[in-house]
């Protein structure tokens, strides 16, 4: 069965939601946006493209920094309303320089740092 992307459902700004998630650990890298080109690249070229809404422009993960997201998979929960990308992260996925973006804890009111940038 083919995959149309235009099945996928986006919000108002055209965007759907993306959790990057390293294969294999299952670890939680990153929550990005996609558009349907961006998503038609992804599937294209295995090399997780999203969408910038800062810069409104494309965001090729790893196109500047070296730190890319190879797609191993791509999935979509049960709405079409989010996916669910399985990579292979290189390097940090956040641009702190982290492996992940999820590297602060809110632990009995406050902020507590779980990981430092990679070296």
């Amino acid at each position: 069965m083919s995959f149309d992307p235009t099945t996928l459902s986006y919000n108002d700004a055209g965007l759907i939601p993306v959790i990057a998630q390293a294969d294999g650990s299952g670890e939680v890298l990153m929550m990005a946006w996609m558009n349907l080109e961006a998503v038609q690249k992804t599937i294209e070229t295995r090399k997780v493209t999203y969408w910038s809404r800062s810069r409104q422009s494309f965001w090729i993960k790893g196109e500047t920094s070296g730190h890319v997201q190879e797609l191993v998979d791509l999935r979509m929960d049960c709405d079409k309303d989010c996916l669910l990308a399985i990579v292979n992260q290189v390097g940090a996925a956040c641009h702190t320089n982290r492996r992940s973006c999820f590297y602060t804890s809110i632990s009995e009111g406050s902020e507590v740092e779980l990981m430092s940038p990679m070296k």
